[in-house]
């Protein structure tokens, strides 16, 4: 192991220690033996409590809103400048949502009977401040791994969090085992089925269609480079996981919102609708497995912009062998993407209606809503990133050059 690979493991190590100490801090002001006779209180009170939801909340809505404004997506690819404008409109959407629920979570913790030692003083606003620095501790913890250790800094952190709660689920499967409400055969089935997920994910996130591609001659100096070839790599999931099915349930929850303030939330009709659309229900199903269908096509739109890629390969003399630069390869990279994307899609439905097959059939674990298959894909997609990185480390010398 190369000395700069152990510093950055070291690195890395320290601050997910770091990450999880400040999970252990509860908030200001609470009463600290009232807190001891909580047996989930596990990080939900204390000054992570509100981890990096408002941060990638904050982050989803900005991308999405590049999606239908040109001019936000063309400052994101304007150069360096341009992105750290793009990240400082991101940390102040993020502070007035970390503010908005800090606040929601302090008042609701004020209702709590004896949980406060001094509800009518300065709880809310202190209780508040902290769980916004918080927030803000853990954006900046993330950008120091992501900068000084091995890995993506915030996957990182969101997978420690998936991970850490993974013997607590352990030990009350094997409860709720002991006492017979559930058999031991539909535990085998689910450490069966978790494997063999597992496995197609490793599987479909290393998978990559290339596309050939050839650069002209190129003249450097007095010498002249020859021909060369490369490949142009797509993924089979471009979309990633977290915007297609974030935005998934808004298409039909804010239109029945809506409805509700127009009719009245106790109509008939919006009862109904939201008796149907609660999770489990086949008409919920449907809906969200269209809907994640359909956004994993408009995202990798996003992405992989064929127009973009064509007028880029274009001015660096490039051109796929049979195809004639500019619209036609826009064109073909097109139809190219969208017959990747069919797979890429099919697959992150699927995995986003794991936990809702298990409800609807009855075989679901006491885990089955919270480890599903958006969180195996954010845990496996960073232990591959990890290994891609430990790689790169160990194969380049200390001054950047390549072994």
């Amino acid at each position: 192991m190369s000395r700069e690979l152990a510093r950055r493991i070291a690195f890395t190590i320290g601050a997910l220690l770091l990450f999880r100490l400040g999970t252990q801090i509860p908030i200001a002001g609470l009463d600290v033996s009232r807190l001891s006779s909580l047996p989930d209180f596990n990080g939900r009170l204390s000054l992570f409590s509100l981890g990096l939801v408002p941060y990638l909340t904050a982050a989803i809505f900005v991308r999405l809103l590049s999606l239908v404004w040109r001019g936000l997506s063309s400052l994101e690819r304007s150069g360096e400048d341009g992105r750290r404008k793009v990240a400082r409109a991101t940390l102040g959407l993020t502070l007035a949502l970390a503010a908005f629920q800090a606040y929601g979570v302090s008042s609701a913790l004020i209702s709590i009977p004896q949980l406060v030692r001094d509800p009518d003083g300065w709880f809310a606003m202190t209780a508040t401040a902290s769980m916004i620095g918080g927030v803000f501790v853990l954006v900046w913890l993330s950008e120091q791994i992501t900068r000084y250790g091995i890995g993506n800094g915030l996957a990182l952190i969101l997978s420690v969090g998936m991970l850490a709660s993974l013997p607590r689920d352990v030990a009350s499967i094997a409860d709720v085992v002991r006492s017979g409400m559930i058999s031991g055969n539909l535990v085998f089935f689910h450490a069966v089925f978790w494997v063999a997920t597992i496995a197609v994910i490793v599987l479909v996130e290393g998978a990559r269609r290339n596309v050939r591609v050839e650069f002209g001659a190129l003249n450097v100096g007095a010498r002249q480079l020859p021909v060369r070839e490369a490949v142009l790599p797509i993924k089979l999931n471009s979309a990633g996981f977290l915007i297609p099915v974030t935005m998934a349930p808004w298409i039909f929850f804010l239109p029945l919102a809506l409805a509700g303030l127009v009719m009245g939330a106790d109509h008939p009709l919006v009862a109904a609708a939201y008796r149907h659309l609660q999770l489990g229900q086949p008409a919920h199903l449907i809906l969200v497995s269209v809907a994640v269908f359909v956004l994993a096509f408009v995202y990798t739109a996003y992405v992989i912009d064929p127009e973009y890629t064509a007028k880029s390969l274009a001015q660096r003399d490039g051109i796929i062998s049979g195809v004639a630069p500019g619209e036609a390869t826009a064109v073909y990279l097109d139809r190219v993407v969208s017959l990747t994307t069919v797979i890429g899609a099919v697959y992150l439905t699927a995995l986003q209606l794991i936990p809702e097959v298990f409800d609807l059939y009855g075989i679901g674990l006491p885990y089955s809503m919270v480890v599903n298959g958006g969180a195996a894909l954010v845990v496996v997609c960073t232990a591959l990133d990890i290994k891609a990185q430990v790689r790169d480390v160990s194969l380049t010398n200390p001054g950047g050059v390549r072994r």
